[in-house]
């Protein structure tokens, strides 16, 4: 596929987004590398613009560099914008609130503690990114492990052979203590995405190495 055809399927797949106002939003493609530049009204749409990107075939990465501009009178100060990132983690019922660290500058949120599984550090990023102002979030919560798993590595690979939507054998799984190594060719950036979940879904994994490429 040409980079200008890809260029033309991600500016068609941005418009038909519901959640993304993709006027202002530019996209340049260099063999296969997408650069999203531009700006949007909030946090939420610049990642569902990258989250769509990447789904479309053919985009080998992503390049952000779109701003978060609000209008002056939707600004949130900062103190404000703590009060309610600490609210909703509190109430979100998968996350262990007494865990977690909240700290806002220009309205960027840093997100800090440890929890027991990675997708408790997920939960707590999907549930502030949302609240108005944000214009960032930075993820630094870590992961202990919750229990000690012997056959860590079967675990994921037999997970890996269960999913219809990646081809396991190309795919190479190393386990060294709570980090994972993935290694091999997968079709498209969602099969790698997929994989990595199974990675992260297993007990004990704190960090996971993606060396996957793209065919």
């Amino acid at each position: 596929m040409s980079d200008i055809t890809l260029r033309q399927n991600i500016l068609d797949e941005l418009e038909f987004e519901p959640s993304i106002d993709a006027a202002n939003i530019g996209v340049a493609v260099d063999g296969g590398v997408v650069t999203l530049t531009g700006h949007v009204g909030s946090y939420a749409e610049k990642v569902a613009a990258e989250r769509v990107v990447l789904h479309v075939k053919g985009v080998r990465a992503v390049a952000q560099e779109i701003e978060v501009r609000y209008p002056g009178s939707k600004k949130t100060a900062d103190d404000e914008i703590a009060k309610r990132a600490l609210n909703i983690i509190a109430w979100d019922t998968t996350i262990p609130d007494d865990k977690i660290q909240v700290k806002v500058q220009n309205g960027r949120i840093t997100l800090s503690g440890e929890v027991k599984w990675n997708f408790e550090k997920i939960a707590a990023e999907n549930a502030v990114r949302k609240l108005s102002g944000v214009v960032g979030v930075v993820n630094l919560i870590t992961v202990h492990p919750h229990v000690d798993a012997l056959n860590v590595k079967h675990r994921i690979e037999e997970a890996l052979k269960r999913n219809a939507e990646v081809d396991a054998g190309g795919i190479s799984v190393g386990v060294s203590g709570g980090k994972v190594t993935l290694e091999g060719k997968v079709r498209a950036w969602h099969e790698r995405e997929v994989a990595e979940g199974a990675a992260w879904a297993a007990p004990c994994v704190t960090t996971v190495e993606d060396r996957l490429t793209i065919i």
